[in-house]
Parts: C-alpha cells; sequence; structure tokens
C-alpha cells in the first residue's frame, strides 16, 4: 500500500482522534494549528504551525496532503476553497458556509424539508425588540456565528426580562433569535456519506447538556422507532442536500409527541458520537477517515448499549474512580491543564441491556 496523507485544519481532540483513527489504516496525518503543543500533535506525523488562513501554510498543507478534512465548523471559508483549488477537501466548503452563520443554517434546513424552531434575523436593537414581541417575549438570542457550547447566548424567558441593551451585550454583531421550544428530550445523529454518495448512519444518542456543554449521550434513547427513523431520514436529506463527503452530528429536539425539531448541525465528527468508539466496530472517526479518503463505509451497528459522559473541568480529578470500572473506556485529550468548561476526556460505559 502507497502511504497517503490527510491534511486535517484543526488541533483539537477531534483532530487527536481522527488521527488516531487515520494511522490505524495506515493513513499519515499533518496537523494546521496554530498551538504548537496541540492535542493532535501529539499523535500526527507532522504539524505546520500557523494561522488557520496564513496562504503559505495553506500551500503547504495542500501541497503535503492527498486530501484535506477539518475539526471544526470555524475554518475560515475561504481557507477552505484555496486548498480546495489544489486538492479535494472534504466535506466540501459549502458544508461550512452552511453550518457557520446559525440564519443560514436554518434556512437550509427547511429548504431541506427539514423543521426548526421558528427563527428571526436580528440586526439591531429594534430587530430584537420585535422579534421578542412576535415570541410572546420569550427566545434564545443567539451569535450568528462562532457561538458554541453555550457561548455567546442570551436567553428571554417573559416580558418581566429587560431587553434594554440586549444587541449591544452579545456584541451588535448579526445575531438570531430563536422560538423557545418545548421539548421532552435531546437527540443527536451521527452520520456519514461517502464520495460515492452511500450513507450510513448510527443510532441516536440521548443528550444531557449542563451549563450549554454536553454532558451525556445515552444509548439507545428514549425514543420510539418511527422517531429515530425520522431523525435518520432527516440526517440523509441533509448529507445529498449539501452533496457531504464526511461524517455530520446533527441535533434535534423530541418534542412531546415525538415529532423532531432539528437545532442544530455540525460539519464534523461531534461529541455526541464519541461513544462509537466503544460500542461500534466503527467508530465515528474512522468512518469519516473512510469517507474523506474514498473507502466503504463500515457497519454502524451499535453492538451494546452504553453511556458516554464527558470529563470537564475538575471532572478528570475523578479519573481512577472511572479507571476501575468494569466495562469503560477512558479516552483523555492530552490537555495538561485543567479549567472550567474545558474538555479533558470522556469515558463510555457499556451497560448491559434488558
Amino acid at each position: 500500500m502507497s502511504t497517503k496523507t490527510i491534511g486535517i485544519i484543526g488541533g483539537g481532540q477531534l483532530g487527536r482522534m481522527l488521527a488516531m483513527a487515520a494511522a490505524r489504516l495506515s493513513y499519515k496525518t499533518l496537523i494546521l494549528e496554530p498551538q504548537a503543543d496541540c492535542p493532535a500533535a501529539q499523535v500526527a506525523n507532522g504539524q505546520i504551525v500557523a494561522a488557520y488562513d496564513d496562504p503559505t501554510a495553506l500551500a503547504e498543507l495542500a501541497a503535503r496532503s492527498d486530501v484535506v478534512t477539518y475539526e471544526f465548523e470555524n475554518v475560515p471559508v475561504h481557507a477552505a476553497e484555496t486548498i480546495a483549488r489544489s486538492v479535494p477537501v472534504y466535506p466540501p466548503p459549502k458544508a461550512l458556509e452552511a453550518a457557520q452563520d446559525r440564519l443560514v443554517e436554518k434556512r437550509f434546513l427547511n429548504d431541506c424539508g427539514i423543521k426548526t424552531a421558528d427563527f428571526r434575523a436580528v440586526d439591531s436593537q429594534k430587530d430584537l425588540e420585535l422579534a421578542l414581541g412576535e415570541f410572546g417575549g420569550k427566545g434564545v438570542l443567539k451569535t450568528r456565528r462562532l457561538g458554541y457550547d453555550g457561548k455567546g447566548q442570551r436567553v428571554y424567558r417573559g416580558s418581566q426580562d429587560n431587553t434594554d441593551g440586549g444587541f449591544a451585550a452579545l456584541g451588535s454583531v448579526p445575531l438570531i433569535l430563536e422560538s423557545f421550544v418545548s421539548f421532552a428530550r435531546e437527540i443527536s445523529v451521527i452520520a456519514a456519506r461517502g464520495i460515492d454518495g452511500t450513507i450510513a448512519c448510527y443510532d441516536p444518542a440521548e443528550n444531557v447538556h449542563r451549563d450549554g456543554i454536553l454532558h451525556t449521550s445515552t444509548l439507545p434513547a428514549a425514543i420510539s422507532a418511527e422517531t429515530a427513523t425520522a431523525a435518520i431520514e432527516a440526517a440523509s436529506k441533509l448529507l445529498d442536500g449539501l452533496g457531504y463527503v464526511g461524517v455530520v452530528g446533527m441535533e434535534f429536539f423530541v418534542l412531546p409527541d415525538g415529532s423532531l425539531v432539528a437545532n442544530e448541525i455540525a460539519p464534523r465528527v461531534h461529541n455526541s458520537g464519541h461513544w462509537t468508539e466503544a460500542a461500534c466496530v466503527i467508530s465515528q472517526f474512522e468512518q469519516h477517515i473512510r469517507a474523506v479518503a474514498g473507502l466503504p463505509l463500515g457497519d454502524p451497528i451499535r453492538h451494546s448499549d452504553c453511556v458516554m459522559t464527558n470529563l470537564i473541568g475538575d471532572d478528570i480529578l475523578q479519573l481512577d474512580t472511572w479507571l476501575a470500572r468494569p466495562q469503560t473506556l477512558v479516552h483523555l485529550y492530552g490537555k495538561a491543564e485543567a479549567r472550567p468548561g474545558r474538555k479533558m476526556g470522556h469515558v463510555t460505559e457499556l451497560v448491559q441491556s434488558n
């Protein structure tokens, strides 16, 4: 086998796990990341230490890679487009455009026939007040770009909340107001599409968040077969609509009647899919490498029920307890310093099904 190189933009824990999966399939990996001691560099074959949009670095990444992918959705679109002129970039830059702006994302999902919460563009304080008036004073105000893990958000719970300065409080940047959704639970689907258009979807996970950050993902989710099928069908529509190649994470609210409202998409491997490395033969990370490298997709079947728990900040102090648990996979990210809200690793505990 001739050894090929997969370029990865981003050097965090997702890039790290992609590099590990690539090595198992005899691919080399080259990381583009400005932080020299990043988690991915510890396991990759090389690193270009430079900004994600540095022209010289992008040219070097393209020259040294056979295909390029990315581990986070805030890669500059023009950087992905620049590389795509020389080597394939998967997922395609179009996916970045759809995911980087929440307003564009919601409109794209609706165009695919996928239901979302009601929403309004907010470009001024007046826009905010008008939109809240339409939503009965309730809603979640979010930055259209760059917000994640609960950052860049402000919640309005009714007319008693003071709206003064709400637009300025989030930086006077383009915002979106989303209506509240009365949901029973949150789920996500990890899905993949190959270069040939083949689609493979993992079982939906039921997710619990704390302070806007994913805490646990549980399999199976407490949903009906019909709801699970609807989630997988929606993910498939999204993949085909984008001409996607690679793994995507798609989050949903499940309403009390079992129907779904799409929350957001992530054009990359996803935190709520980490369970796949313990409960499936083919993890989401290997699936992504297979997809972008043009290999056949693996069977996404789950062989075990499980619960994945994020280790965030001081949760890492419980490491010895997790290491002592039977049927538990521990995965640490190589980060030297624990800080509040920082993802230090995750654990996946296999559980006996009834």
